[in-house]
């Protein structure tokens, strides 16, 4: 008798389960630390890209984060009810909604500062294992296109 032909679909050959778990069980970790800002995940990985930038479209926004609009759209209006972003039109071309990061939004950013070494105690993988799981993680999001839309 040979293989199992059902043996591609037991739940311990499925890459997206682990990928699946991890990343719920590490944005479970991050949760108590969010809270204390009033933050979302969705919405720190936002303020990360806008720290950063200061300024972009939704829909660069939406490609860094593979985020599509429906998903941005009531995100955004949620930190700006917060105070933490701006959105308007753009004066080059209406079709395109700028976000900007504000005072308190930057403010915020020196409340969140020590969120990542909090992640790495919680997460204790040895600092090599995690570049090279960063760069393989990256390598599949390559590889299966990463589309927002």
């Amino acid at each position: 008798m040979g293989k199992d032909k059902y043996e591609c679909l037991r739940i311990e050959n499925q890459i997206c389960f682990p990928l699946y778990a991890c990343s719920k069980e590490i944005v479970r970790k991050y949760k108590p630390f969010l809270d204390e800002l009033d933050l979302t995940y969705t919405q720190y990985i936002t303020m990360l890209v806008l720290w950063e930038k200061k300024e972009t479209n939704v829909k660069e926004l939406g490609e860094q984060l593979f985020l599509d609009s429906g998903t941005l759209t009531p995100l955004l209006k949620k930190l700006e009810s917060k105070g933490f972003v701006s959105r308007k039109r753009s004066e080059a071309d209406e079709r395109n909604l700028v976000v900007s990061i504000t005072d308190a939004g930057m403010a915020l950013r020196d409340k969140a500062l020590d969120i990542p070494e909090k992640m790495t105690c919680c997460v204790n993988l040895d600092p090599e294992k995690a570049k090279e799981l960063y760069k393989l993680l990256y390598e599949v999001l390559s590889c299966v296109g990463g589309s927002t839309e």
